[in-house]
């Protein structure tokens, strides 16, 4: 299965890049390619971190091929 994966703001510049095509075998739900894709970056609450399947905000669900994933990181707003 191949998934989109976008990244945004601080998350994009800790990843050092905006956006990859990421390749698995089996099932995933969009918190466990979180978990993944933060792992080793270096963002102090990654729990604010939150993920938008298809531009949808859904944590819980389980990724199919072609899904597009963001990781948006907390907003401010005023």
């Amino acid at each position: 299965m191949k998934v989109t994966v976008k990244y945004f703001g601080l998350v994009a510049e800790a990843a050092d890049k905006s956006e990859e095509v990421m390749e698995f075998n089996g099932e995933l739900t969009a918190s466990e390619l979180k978990e993944q894709c933060l792992y080793g970056l270096s963002i102090a609450d990654k729990d604010s971190v939150q993920i938008a399947v298809n531009q949808n905000l859904d944590d819980k669900t389980t990724l199919k091929d072609g899904d597009e994933v963001a990781l948006l990181p907390p907003f401010a707003g005023g």
